[in-house]
């Protein structure tokens, strides 16, 4: 059984058995229509938008697969894995979830924190978190040596390694990403020097534009989008900074006091430096995500309107799908494209009732007033070769 397979059948709420044989058939280079069409007996009956959820899913958890090994490489040659974390990785199904299980092992260029912790501030950084020191000034001067000139620097650097383990934090992060949820803005400015060239014009109507982001309809973005990479707008999502601070001090700050005050001073500067620059280019991203999504799907509406008109204009229309085992599948159209009727004719071995075939066909023609009849490229079509359809005049 595939490794996703349970995972996937439950959040698309079908039967594993199916789910499996779906991704088995996908696996032998099967395509979409050819599993709905000719495979149903071995996944259940399952149509082409279920099998297209399950491919999508499966590509994504693939992808998330990938990630994780990756993230587990990396830790484990930090010498950092255990094996709660291990499982905590290899039960996450949530991109999202898992970069930011990654965060605090993550790479990077050296920060303030590091500095910090480098100059031996990590134990000052932990005593003001417990928030127990009446007079941290004095604690912090135990720690005044070397590259650390007084006790200000001191509890500078010790804020700064709060403000990163406050960034990375699961639960902060999920805090912000709430506040963007529910009262994200998205705005837009126009580059000043650019404001009066011809190029600009097309996108006059951002040029001082703000509106909710859960509210930003997909063209909207997307022209947003256009005008920043062309260089014409600048494009910025925001929520309430005073109400995040507030939140999340409500975290990490207990009670109040000197060492209080310098923890929220530390949240405030987490908030404003580290997390909400992260959070916001998410939101950016997913959001032109759905945008691109959205339009994705209105073309393909458009697409499949026009692909559905009657290429003969409305004339009634009879419609043949060549077989030989199974006989000719036959359908009556009217000139909307309603169904009148249909039927199957076996003209072809191993029947061959060419006799019958014939006075159906042409009962169906005079009963239905036929004006045009298709053909499509059937096992039993004479011209297989061709993935067009047939029509020729009655």
């Amino acid at each position: 059984m595939n490794k996703y397979t349970a995972h996937i059948a439950r959040t698309l709420s079908l039967p594993e058995k199916s789910v499996d044989a779906t991704l088995t058939l996908l696996d032998e280079g099967c395509t979409i229509p050819f599993i709905a069409r000719y495979r149903k007996e071995r996944t259940g009956n399952l149509d082409e938008v279920q099998i297209t959820r399950i491919s999508e899913m499966n590509d994504r958890l693939k992808e998330l697969g990938r990630r994780k090994e990756t993230i587990l490489k990396t830790i484990r040659a930090q010498e950092r894995l255990t094996p709660e974390l291990e499982k905590k990785i290899e039960s996450c199904w949530n991109l999202t979830e898992l970069e930011d299980i990654y965060l605090p092992f993550k790479p990077r260029r050296r920060t303030r924190a590091q500095t910090a912790l480098g100059h031996g501030l990590g134990p000052l950084a932990t005593l003001l978190l417990l928030q127990r020191e009446q007079a941290p000034e004095r604690a912090a001067a135990r720690f005044v040596k070397g590259d650390i000139p007084n006790a200000e620097a001191a509890l500078q650097g010790a804020k700064d390694i709060i403000a990163e383990q406050v960034s990375e934090d699961q639960q902060a992060r999920n805090t912000v990403r709430a506040a963007y949820r529910r009262a994200a803005v998205i705005a837009s400015k126009v580059v000043k020097k650019k404001e009066d060239t011809d190029e600009a014009q097309k996108f006059s109507d951002y040029f001082d534009f703000s509106e909710p982001l859960r509210r930003c309809t997909s063209h909207r973005m997307l022209a947003m989008r256009r005008g920043e990479a062309a260089g014409i707008l600048r494009i910025s999502i925001s929520v309430d900074g005073e109400e995040c601070t507030e939140r999340l001090c409500r975290q990490f700050v207990r009670g109040r006091g000197a060492c209080q005050t310098l923890v929220a001073e530390a949240v405030a500067d987490s908030f404003k430096r580290l997390i909400n620059p992260s959070i916001e280019n998410e939101f950016a991203t997913l959001s032109k995500e759905r945008a691109d999504d959205e339009a994705i799907r209105v073309f393909a509406e458009n697409l499949r309107q026009l692909l559905l008109s009657a290429p003969l204009g409305q004339k009634r229309v009879l419609a043949l799908d060549p077989g030989f085992a199974n006989g000719c599948k036959t359908a009556c159209l009217d000139g909307q494209g309603n169904l009148l009727h249909h039927e199957i004719i076996y003209p072809h071995p191993p029947k061959r009732l060419y006799a019958q075939a014939t006075i159906a066909t042409l009962r169906m023609i005079k009963d239905f007033g036929i004006e045009a009849i298709a053909i499509g490229n059937g096992t039993a079509s004479g011209n297989r070769k061709h993935s067009s359809v047939k029509s020729s005049s009655r």
